[in-house]
C-alpha cells in the first residue's frame, strides 16, 4: 500500500521532490538481485531469517558478508547512502578527527579475539564473546536514517537485532534505570587517543525505556557485511532519533546503572550537548542549525532536506511526554 500525502510529508519532508526517492518496489528488488548475485558467488544457500558470516570477500567493502532478512517493519523508503560515503565519511575521534581518518586509520584495530562484559544492576551478568553475542538473536537487516548533530545525515542498511532481546536474557533489576555504553580504548590500535579530544574511553547511554525500545539496534553489521571498523566493530549500538554521537561504537562494556551516565560528549560540553540528544529540528546546536541536513551523497548541488523531528521516527514521542525538549536536549 502506497503511504498517503500526510504520511508521506512526514516520511520525506515537504521539500524533497518525489524524484530523489527510490520507489519501494525498486529498492527491493534491486537488493534481491544484489542478494542473488552474492549468493551464486559464493555458491551458498541461505536460509530465510537465518544467519550466514562467509569466509568469502563480497563486492562491498571486502569484509566478511553477513546474511540477515529484511524487517520490512523498519525500512526507511528512502534512498541509500552509497557504501563508499558510509565507509569513508565518519566521525570515529579514536582514529582522527577527519572524516576521512577512520578509513585510513581504523585497520589497525583488531576485532577478533573480543569480548563485551554485561554487569551492573542486573540478575545474570555476562561476559560474551563477540561470535556468541552476534548470535543470540536471530539477525534483521533494517534501513535506517542517520542524523549527525552536524547538520548531515545518510540512510544505512544496518544489521543486527533489538538491544531489548539482549537485556532481557540477562533480568535488569528495579535499580537499573539507565544503560551505559563504554567503547574501546586501546592507544596501540586506536591513534586517535594520543590527541585529548575528549576524556577517553567514549562513554554513551540511554534511559532504559530508550535502551528497551524495539527501534534501538545492538549491530553487527551493513550493507550485508560485518561492519567496517570505521563504522564502529565489531559491535555498535544505533539509535535511529537520535544525533550519531548517541551510536556508541566497537563497544566492550555495556552496564545497568541507577543514576544516569556521565556521557563523553555531555562531559566535554554540556551546553551543546545533551544526554538526550534526539533529533529536533525545533532546538539548534550552536554551531549547527538542525532545522535542514545535507544528505551525504546527493550532491554538492543538492538542496538541503527538512529535518523531521526524532528523524522521521514519531512512534517515540511518547517516551517523552510532557518533557521540555529544550530543556532537556
Amino acid at each position: 500500500m502506497k503511504p498517503d500525502a500526510s504520511t508521506r510529508a512526514a516520511l520525506y519532508g515537504n521539500d524533497i521532490p518525489a524524484s530523489e526517492i527510490t520507489p519501494r518496489e525498486v529498492f527491493e528488488a534491486r537488493r534481491h538481485f544484489l542478494r542473488l548475485s552474492m549468493l551464486t558467488a559464493t555458491g551458498a544457500a541461505l536460509a530465510a531469517g537465518g544467519v550466514r558470516v562467509a569466509g568469502a570477500a563480497t563486492n562491498g567493502t571486502g569484509g566478511q558478508s553477513l546474511h540477515a532478512a529484511v524487517n520490512r517493519a523498519y525500512v526507511a523508503p528512502d534512498k541509500l547512502t552509497p557504501l563508499k560515503d558510509v565507509t569513508g565519511y565518519n566521525n570515529f575521534y579514536e582514529f582522527g578527527t577527519s572524516k576521512s581518518d577512520p578509513a585510513e586509520y581504523a585497520g589497525a584495530l583488531k576485532t577478533r579475539p573480543w569480548q563485551i562484559v554485561v554487569d551492573g544492576e542486573i540478575k545474570r551478568p555476562r561476559t560474551f564473546d563477540i561470535d556468541t553475542l552476534m548470535k543470540l538473536m536471530p539477525l534483521e537487516e533494517r534501513v535506517y536514517r542517520h542524523r549527525c548533530v552536524e547538520a548531515w545525515s545518510m540512510v544505512i542498511p544496518w544489521i543486527g537485532y533489538s538491544l531489548a532481546g539482549l537485556i532481557r536474557q540477562v533480568e535488569p533489576t528495579g535499580n537499573a534505570k539507565f544503560v551505559q555504553f563504554t567503547t574501546l580504548a586501546d592507544p596501540k590500535e586506536m591513534r586517535g587517543l594520543s590527541y585529548p579530544v575528549l576524556a577517553w574511553p567514549y562513554v554513551e547511554g540511554l534511559r532504559m525505556d530508550e535502551a528497551m525500545h524495539p527501534l534501538t539496534l545492538l549491530t553487527f553489521g551493513l550493507y550485508g557485511e560485518v561492519l567496517p571498523n570505521q563504522n564502529g566493530a565489531p559491535v555498535r549500538v544505533v539509535v535511529p532519533w537520535k544525533y550519531g554521537f548517541k551510536s556508541a561504537k566497537s563497544l566492550v562494556k555495556i552496564s545497568f546503572v541507577e543514576k544516569i551516565p556521565l556521557t563523553s560528549w555531555n562531559r566535554a560540553a554540556p551546553d551543546e550537548y545533551g544526554f538526550y540528544a534526539n533529533v529536533n529540528p525545533h532546538v539548534d546546536h550552536p554551531r549547527w542549525s538542525q532545522a535542514t541536513e545535507r544528505r551525504i551523497g546527493d550532491g554538492f548541488f543538492a538542496p538541503k532536506r527538512k529535518t523531521l523531528m526524532f528523524n522521521g521516527y514519531e512512534q517515540v514521542a511518547s517516551l517523552y511526554a510532557g518533557m521540555d525538549l529544550r530543556t532537556y536536549f
